[in-house]
């Protein structure tokens, strides 16, 4: 596996955690507000040594107790199971964070129990995915809906779905098309939007606080347990 970034320390991306973040390099989407752009587009010059790596992980056992695995999309990696149960021989829950286009690949983590949370990024409506992706995959939807169902059907793992609100791409009957999708979901949180400065397109706005509100309140009523986030 290359790593191409390591966070040390976060507090925020695995809930319930003290945890490090380890981001993966590749991805087969190209969302115009992805906040990783330089990971998706282009191999890092520099990546992480492995040796570094696992020798960090065996030095902070005891400090750390989760890693976080996010990209990129890690599911593109064919050597991520093996990543994982590595690991999780040292002792830390594992949270995955993906995009649910590799739902086979999602199945052999799940089903070899390699992982305690995992959090699906849901792009938009169903017919908006392409545009809101960047990608015309007429199989793409059909991957999206495969790993929406094997997530809801989880009940050893945590999960949880969410959404980054882009004005340019999210609208009240986008949000109405999206519950009617995750009825039932455990978790779902509509996210802010923030420009990281390292983005696929330019000129992108966030959805505003009164607006994201109302795609809450409309949400909730498929989704009872969903949530703003970053707002």
């Amino acid at each position: 596996m290359e790593i191409s970034g390591l966070q040390k320390l976060t507090l925020l991306d695995f809930p319930g955690r003290t945890a490090c973040t380890v981001f993966t390099g590749g991805c087969n989407l190209r969302c115009p507000f992805c906040h990783n752009a330089s990971l998706v587009v282009h191999a890092p010059p520099d990546p992480i040594d492995q040796e570094q790596f696992w020798a960090f992980l065996k030095k902070r056992q005891g400090l750390l107790d989760g890693v976080c695995v996010t990209g990129g999309e890690p599911l593109l990696h064919g050597d991520l199971p093996a990543f994982l149960e590595q690991i999780r021989s040292l002792g830390y829950a594992v949270k995955l964070d993906t995009n649910g286009t590799f739902p086979d690949r999602l199945k052999q983590v799940l089903d070899a129990g390699l992982v305690d949370y995992v959090a699906m990024d849901l792009k938009n409506s169903p017919e908006k995915y392409p545009e809101t992706c960047g990608i015309s995959d007429p199989a793409l939807l059909e991957k999206v809906g495969e790993s929406v169902r094997l997530l809801k059907a989880q009940t050893r793992i945590d999960v949880e779905f969410r959404t980054t609100l882009v004005a340019q791409y999210h609208t009240l009957e986008d949000i109405r098309a999206i519950g009617r999708w995750l009825a039932g979901a455990p978790h779902y949180f509509l996210q802010r939007f923030v420009d990281s400065g390292d983005l696929i397109a330019s000129g992108l706005s966030e959805v505003p606080p009164a607006e994201a509100t109302r795609f809450l309140q409309e949400i909730q009523s498929s989704v009872p347990a969903a949530a703003l986030r970053g707002y």
